[in-house]
């Protein structure tokens, strides 16, 4: 398999940063290390290589999805959090950066603060991989591509309607779909819209590859004829004491049987996973046929790999 020479040796932090064409490349390459996969063939590149995780997150796609990636690949990933690193005792992060950049080959950080990624990124001389921050996920909208292309074999033109909280999924899936051409709606309640530069970015690309990218309050405008709904929990890690008056302002905005009646009859229903049944989303939807939230993290795994193989 050929590299594609732009990504190799570069950070992967938000997906403005990376052209659509080599979003294309990434997809192409998850779907080929999938089928390796499936086939039983054993595809090893990156014997030797070492990936660090970072995680001030718990998880479990992400860290289960990088580490059986890095050792499907040949290498190896080690499990770091704040108390097995001196981040934890107030050792800053540049100086952490310049320490793992002497030890391994990459870094994964799962954390709170952008800043925390970016400061990260600054100092390393390897690349570092956004496994997740309070403003983007990155990672994971790779994913939901891959997903929504073996489902319906196009991704360009397609309309993805995302109901619930304007977060970091929120703000990565809008790019990602303004990259690759895809009409993008998120519905959320008022005083809970995606930053507004991510809107703005979003907006910016769609003019570029045609897609359509809107923010509004009324759940129902979104999805009406949507081929893809999406939603994602309402109170996220760090949010728990907002936890009861979410619960109350989500409420008309759970995608339910009702709701999913306005998408089209052939309609996907994803959701980034762990999902609170009967909050954000009725059993009967994510439970149904039209659910493919277990593909959709199942491809997490794939297109870590590609990421991976990519930068390293």
């Amino acid at each position: 398999m050929k590299t594609v020479v732009s990504l190799k040796g570069k950070d992967f932090l938000t997906l403005m940063d990376i052209s659509t064409e080599d979003i294309h490349y990434l997809l192409t390459l998850a779907k080929e290390l999938k089928q390796k996969q499936l086939a039983g063939q054993l595809y090893t590149p990156l014997v030797g290589k070492t990936l660090a995780m970072i995680f001030e997150k718990p998880s479990t796609r992400t860290r289960v999805s990088f580490e059986v990636g890095m050792t499907q690949l040949g290498g190896s990933a080690l499990y770091l959090n704040s108390n097995d690193l001196q981040l934890g005792r107030g050792e800053t992060i540049a100086d952490t950066a310049r320490v793992l950049s002497q030890y391994v080959d990459a870094i994964m950080i799962r954390t709170f603060a952008h800043r925390t990624l970016e400061e990260l990124a600054e100092y390393a001389t390897i690349p570092v991989i956004n496994g997740l921050t309070d403003d983007d996920h990155p990672c994971q909208a790779l994913a939901d591509l891959l997903t929504i292309y073996e489902v319906k074999n196009t991704l360009k033109g397609l309309k993805l309607a995302y109901v619930g909280d304007g977060n970091n999924v929120a703000h990565a899936l809008m790019i990602a779909a303004a990259k690759v051409g895809m009409d993008c709606v998120i519905a959320c309640p008022a005083g809970y819209e995606p930053k507004e530069k991510y809107v703005n970015a979003a907006m910016q690309i769609g003019k570029q590859t045609g897609a359509n990218v809107a923010v509004t309050h009324d759940p129902v405008e979104a999805v009406t004829n949507a081929d893809i709904i999406y939603t994602d929990v309402w109170t996220s890690m760090g949010q728990e004491q907002e936890s009861e008056q979410r619960l109350a302002v989500f409420q008309p905005f759970q995608v339910n049987s009702e709701l999913v009646k306005h998408a089209k009859p052939d309609y996907m229903f994803l959701h980034c996973l762990p999902a609170h049944r009967d909050e954000e989303v009725t059993a009967d939807v994510i439970d149904g046929p039209n659910s493919f939230v277990f593909q959709q993290a199942g491809n997490r795994l794939h297109v870590q790999k590609a990421i991976l193989l990519s930068l390293l």
